[in-house]
């Protein structure tokens, strides 16, 4: 990207999955967008586009350094033009009630000095939705989904007013599904009067797709949104109207990688623990003894020695996952923090060794094992390809030491039960 370039759009996501979740949606409805990792060195080449997705690993570090990294991107997105951010959260609404959503959002909000700041994590085409916010997955409450088992972030109430509330120093109100059906201008006017109550933050329904475009829409009047990658689709496609879709200057080209391929799972979502399922029936799969690991003994260099000689043959997976009750019960031998750590790292010495063998293309699920592994590699950016499920592209690094390489970042909840397989097909 140019110096001259002007960016439509900067976003700052808070880990790498949802970052490249959004950067999906971004291209798909017509923006030329790039995703880097960690706010980007000044020379890194990057092509000319529209949008730049900055990914940080922000969403359950202390709150303090959140929020000075998240302003570190901002910068560095204005700066290039940027005229709206979008801070991109989970369509969970992953947080505890120190935060990191609440202090992040009061930051920016400041930087931006907007009166109020649109809300919402509402994703309808991956069955998230907001009413008289409330967060819906599928069909039942946030609080009564699977989701409330999040091992790092567990979320026991889905109204997202009480949630924010006590997370933010601002007053926290409500644009209802009546209001935002009456389009654009009802919307306005009611922040207007939520505004004029003192209110500095406003969760808002959503339930239809049709419902993020109007939302995207009074977002633009704005210098700052929050939201999941719903709100970036009603924003892209704001912006994009009008102009003709050009996917050539960042998609990633349709030459083949090859050589070996290997999967890592450290989500402990169900959806994952049914694809690792799957995936043992076409594909070598150990399951990595978490014990082990966080007793410090050489479970990651068991599982690459296994790894080696077996990549030869075809792909394999490596997997930390566990069912709820046992990360929990890991969690109270070993402490939350020390455990989630210990695997995160062990994942990364995995992803390290894979590619020194010579793996050039990898499948990573797992938002906090996908930001250990990308770390590691240092890889600094991503250019955007295929689709491989909703809020999944193919992502080819920008900038890699090892070269050409590419890469599926998944988070726990994404994909359907053949995913590792899907990803490979689009990974030649």
């Amino acid at each position: 990207m140019t110096q001259a370039g002007k960016l439509s759009l900067g976003c700052i996501a808070d880990d790498y999955t949802g970052a490249s979740d959004l950067a999906n949606t971004l291209t798909r409805a017509g923006l030329r967008t790039v995703q880097t990792i960690g706010v980007p060195a000044d020379d890194l080449a990057l092509p000319e586009v529209d949008a730049v997705v900055v990914s940080l690993k922000s969403r359950s570090i202390e709150a303090g350094l959140a929020v000075a990294r998240s302003r570190a991107a901002e910068a560095w997105l204005r700066d290039r033009g940027a005229g709206h951010i979008l801070f991109k959260i989970c369509s969970t609404f992953d947080s505890t009630d120190a935060g990191n959503i609440g202090p992040v959002m009061d930051a920016l909000r400041a930087d931006s000095k907007d009166a109020i700041v649109l809300v919402t994590p509402a994703f309808p085409e991956t069955g998230r939705t907001v009413y008289q916010g409330n967060l819906f997955v599928g069909s039942v409450p946030l609080n009564e989904s699977p989701l409330k088992d999040h091992p790092l972030n567990p979320m026991h109430d889905s109204n997202l007013v009480r949630v924010l509330a006590r997370q933010s120093k601002n007053k926290v109100g409500l644009v209802d599904l009546a209001t935002l059906s009456r389009g654009a201008d009802a919307v306005r006017a009611k922040l207007a009067e939520l505004v004029r109550a003192g209110v500095g933050a406003a969760v808002v329904d959503a339930v239809f797709d049709r419902d993020l475009e109007t939302i995207g829409q009074v977002a633009l009047d704005h210098g700052l949104s929050v939201g999941a990658s719903g709100i970036g689709l009603g924003l892209a496609r704001t912006l994009a109207a009008g102009k003709a879709k050009s996917a050539a200057v960042n998609a990633v080209t349709s030459a083949a990688i090859g050589g070996p391929a290997a999967c890592l799972a450290g989500s402990c979502s169900q959806a994952t623990l049914r694809q690792i399922a799957s995936a043992e029936k076409v594909m070598p799969v150990l399951h990595l003894d978490p014990e082990q690991i966080i007793a410090g003994r050489d479970e990651a260099q068991r599982a690459l020695a296994w790894a080696k000689e077996r990549l030869g043959a075809g792909p394999i997976l490596i997997a930390s996952s566990s069912t709820p009750d046992e990360v929990a019960a890991l969690q109270s031998r070993h402490g939350r923090d020390a455990a989630g750590h210990a695997i995160e790292q062990a994942m990364a010495d995995l992803a390290e060794g894979l590619v020194q063998s010579g793996v050039r293309r990898l499948v990573v699920a797992g938002g906090e094992t996908s930001g250990a592994v990308v770390d590691r590699l240092g890889i600094p950016g991503f250019l955007v390809g295929a689709e491989i499920a909703a809020g999944v592209p193919v992502l080819r690094a920008v900038g890699a030491g090892e070269g050409q390489m590419v890469l599926a970042l998944k988070s726990g909840n994404f994909g359907g039960p053949e995913f590792f397989s899907d990803a490979l097909a689009l990974m030649p």
